[in-house]
């Protein structure tokens, strides 16, 4: 039998978190963040990452778990992930996936089989020393013969998908096309019950981003923030999150602290735009009211409904 999960969902600022730790106390679960930067340390502020207060004894897996130096790709997130996974199932236990990183949650439960291949990888950085030395059009044209379908996909700027699939066929000797196909025909490899979280009332959601910023700000961000920036150049993955680049301007003293977090909270809102629509692209999920007073209960209900169908 497919192991049976539990999917928490939805934009920024929903209270996915308290969900995840209500439905884990109803079904003796254990929680797994789905993040791609609350995986980072000394980051928790800018990440909303759950304090140990918010997690109320219950564990949380895949928070804090990586140096803000590396650069962690959706294929190594979701090995790592799995582990947990696994591991909680082995227990007895129910994985709850909370998270608002579309990729890595639809990856970790299909169980995506990644193709061969790293940044660090030997084929890699000969493929990056010729597009030094010859440029995009003669690696293009290459991919236009080995896989014809993915190169038409491809725009002549992606310079790292081009590399990619070429990169693919000379590790695996399959396409990225034939590849990705044959991933596709696979069983999930989990079942999962997906709670959406989202308020009827946009400007509702708005205020709750414009209000949590405010809160990350008292609560210490700007330090966090700082950290980044006097970091930068290492931090290259974690300097782009959300939260952080928008403060760089501040430190650069070329625009104000007012000015910075309004920028935040615009980029706030803006991503949670971008998360919606990826969320309501998914199959299955059911979308509850997250400022409803009933809110957890309906979700307790249709988790139990799922469960109960085996």
């Amino acid at each position: 039998m497919i192991p049976q999960i539990i999917c928490v969902v939805g934009p920024t600022a929903t209270g996915k978190t308290k969900m995840g730790v209500a439905l884990a106390h109803r079904f003796g679960g254990e929680v797994v963040s789905v993040d791609s930067m609350q995986i980072y340390r000394g980051m928790a502020i800018g990440t909303a990452a759950p304090t140990p207060e918010e997690m109320e004894g219950i564990p949380h897996h895949m928070v804090g778990v990586a140096d803000p130096a590396e650069s962690w790709s959706v294929a190594r997130f979701v090995s790592e992930a799995d582990v947990c996974v696994q591991d909680i199932l082995r227990r007895g236990r129910r994985p709850i996936l909370v998270g608002g990183t579309g990729l890595y949650l639809e990856s970790l439960i299909r169980g995506t089989d990644f193709a061969a291949g790293s940044a660090d990888g030997e084929t890699r950085q000969r493929l990056q020393q010729r597009l030094e030395q010859e440029g995009i059009g003669p690696l293009l044209a290459e991919l236009q013969t080995i896989d014809p379908d993915s190169a038409a996909r491809l725009h002549p700027g992606d310079e790292k998908r081009i590399l990619r699939a070429l990169e693919v066929w000379y590790e695996t000797g399959e396409t990225i096309t034939q590849h990705d196909h044959r991933t596709r025909q696979q069983p999930p490899r989990y079942r999962a019950a997906y709670i959406g979280l989202s308020f009827q009332d946009r400007a509702q959601l708005r205020r709750r981003i414009d209000l949590r910023v405010d809160k990350m700000l008292d609560a210490g961000l700007l330090a966090e923030a700082e950290l980044v920036w006097n970091n930068r150049s290492r931090f290259r993955t974690a300097a782009q999150a959300i939260g952080y680049k928008e403060f760089f301007p501040y430190f650069e003293q070329t625009a104000s602290l007012e000015a910075c977090a309004d920028k935040l909270k615009q980029a706030s809102r803006n991503y949670a735009k971008r998360q919606l629509t990826w969320f309501r692209h998914m199959d299955g999920v059911v979308w509850l009211d997250a400022g409803a007073p009933e809110v957890q209960q309906c979700a307790c209900r249709t988790v139990q409904e799922f469960l109960s169908k085996g």
